[in-house]
């Protein structure tokens, strides 16, 4: 078994190390491929159009948590997502900071301060604001216990509406409901087919007036458009974005200017050289051994 890694060479510096200690095989760059028939497993965030010619191909490994930028892989190949405690930890840190920052005002302060205007504003208790967090997993859960402790009023949303310990969590039917009673909400959904647009004009049409969003999830589910309309409406009062649409976004873009949001660069989570390169010899020794492969992907259902 061998390993083809197509991602960035100080990335690879750390891998090459780590597969060695570990007495695995690694390729770097397709130019250093002697024997295409040799290659069973690949780390990339996109593939190469060439895929075919590694007949032998058992996973694609994302470098990444996402798997929305590889495209469907040939019948047979399992595709992996990079599993991390230290991506998880990275985006409920940014998540929870974006949270608060918008339950205390800080797009309206950090547009005052621009102006050197002096105005303070009144502040509502954590108990009073509702919070919605779309997507139960390994982020959404810990995010909704934090906020949980903070005081305020959270429940979840995911497609099946399994019941989590605390969180009053709603499906996808009920969607209007937990739209309904939603005033602070957190996007932390995959991209697939169901959410890719999601957040739409009549999305925000079903939250509360004044509502507030952060979104972390994936900037195709967000239609930029209708953000801004739902900000002139006043159906959201101000949104903290880590993902937008097109990303990144253009230097004219009026989301760039516009004191109501606040943009990062997708830097919620960067996923650690180290965690990635033992993620990845989890995932060949999973496969060798027969086991289930970390990070599977349901090819179904998009995560």
């Amino acid at each position: 078994m061998a390993l083809l890694y197509l991602s960035t060479q100080e990335r690879a510096e750390v891998w090459q190390k780590l597969f060695a200690d570990a007495d695995e095989e690694i390729v770097i760059g397709e130019a250093a491929v002697d024997d295409p028939d040799a290659i069973t497993h690949l780390a990339c965030w996109k593939p190469p159009s060439n895929i075919s010619r590694y007949r032998n191909l058992r996973v694609v490994i994302s470098v990444g948590a996402g798997v929305d930028q590889i495209p469907p892989l040939p019948e047979g190949i399992q595709l992996s997502r990079t599993l991390s405690p230290r991506i998880d930890q990275m985006v409920c840190e940014w998540v929870v900071m974006s949270a608060l920052m918008l339950h205390r005002n800080m797009a309206t302060y950090i547009d005052q301060a621009s102006k050197c205007l002096w105005k303070p504003h009144a502040n509502l208790m954590t108990r009073e604001t509702r919070v919605g967090v779309m997507g139960m997993g390994r982020v959404g859960l810990p995010v909704s216990r934090c906020l949980k402790d903070m005081g305020f009023q959270v429940s979840g949303f995911s497609r099946s509406g399994r019941p989590n310990k605390g969180i009053t969590t709603y499906c996808a039917r009920d969607m209007d409901a937990f739209l309904a009673r939603t005033n602070l909400l957190i996007c932390l959904l995959p991209l697939t087919d169901d959410t890719r647009g999601l957040m739409s004009g009549a999305f925000f049409n079903k939250l509360p007036m004044g509502s507030r969003l952060v979104h972390a999830g994936r900037g195709a589910q967000i239609d930029m458009t209708a953000l801004r309309s739902a900000l002139d409406q006043g159906r959201i009062e101000s949104a903290m974005l880590d993902v937008t649409n097109p990303e990144p976004l253009p230097e004219n873009h009026w989301a760039w200017m516009d004191p109501r949001i606040i943009i990062t660069p997708h830097i919620a989570s960067v996923t650690d050289y180290e965690d990635g390169a033992c993620h990845v010899l989890e995932v060949i020794d999973a496969d060798r051994n027969g086991r289930i492969i970390p990070g599977l992907v349901d090819s179904t259902l998009g995560y």
